[in-house]
């Protein structure tokens, strides 16, 4: 069965989404639409980035991948279908595609679908839908647009090593309030080589050892571990680690190897 997954920043309280999926159900019946999520906060191209990257290659191959972020109708930006490890994207061309991959797509188009006036305003129900709804039923890149060789850059805030030390910083606040960085499992363990750390933030907490699980620490205290994403968080144990220890996206992360 084809898929389309979506991730929005639409929610769940107005009528986009439900004319978002009618429209696609209109074109494909068969199609099995799953939600990634619909509440990234609005236009927050960062947040939607980091979700989508973490999360669709769990999906079958073939895969077609709608992101409604920032798509509001502008004759500066390009809509963009690509093709990556095997799965197909579609989406505004305003830098989330950067921040997603980190490797080349194996082919991108500029997608040429006529404008039906009427959607002026609500693309991703129209030129969006229509360019999902060919791929996931079988047809090519080349039929909905011209190649392009580049997207809009955006890059990602990374973690730098100084000396002993790892800098780093908080990217993304999950529904649990756990604190997710920058930190990749595989940049730890390059620069930890077997050594002990300190992981010190905000108001002078420190954390000094790693966790397999949030259970393995009593409830209500602090442990930092690598998450489904593979990214250093910070979290307590049936807590609220965010609201609790102050930390907020943006904020700096220190881990000491001694």
């Amino acid at each position: 069965m084809a898929i389309i997954t979506l991730t929005t920043d639409l929610g769940d309280k107005d009528i986009y989404q439900a004319a978002l999926k009618g429209s696609i159900l209109k074109l494909l019946p068969t199609v099995n639409i799953i939600d990634i999520t619909n509440n990234v906060a609005a236009f927050n191209v960062q947040q939607a980035a980091f979700i989508l990257k973490n999360s669709f290659y769990y999906f079958p191959d073939n895969t077609v991948h709608l992101i409604g972020i920032d798509t509001v109708y502008n004759n500066a930006t390009r809509y963009l279908a690509v093709r990556y490890k095997n799965h197909f994207f579609v989406g505004a061309d305003n830098g989330i595609f950067s921040l997603m991959f980190d490797a080349e797509p194996e082919e991108i188009v500029e997608i040429n679908i006529m404008q039906d006036l009427k959607f002026l305003h609500f693309p991703l129900a129209d030129i969006f839908v229509k360019a999902a709804c060919h791929l996931a039923n079988g047809g090519t890149l080349a039929k909905i647009g011209l190649p392009v060789t580049n997207v809009e850059n955006k890059t990602n805030l990374h973690p730098v090593i100084d000396n002993n030390l790892i800098r780093g910083a908080v990217i993304y606040i999950d529904s649990f309030q756990n604190v997710i960085t920058n930190v990749t499992k595989e940049f730890f363990n390059r620069v930890q080589q077997g050594r002990r750390f300190v992981l010190s933030f905000k108001r002078n907490e420190t954390i000094t050892h790693l966790s397999w699980h949030y259970n393995e620490v009593p409830e209500g205290e602090k442990l930092c571990l690598f998450g489904i994403s593979d990214h250093l968080e910070i979290a307590i144990n049936k807590g609220n680690a965010s609201g609790l220890l102050g930390l907020n996206v943006g904020d700096s992360v220190i881990i000491d190897f001694q």
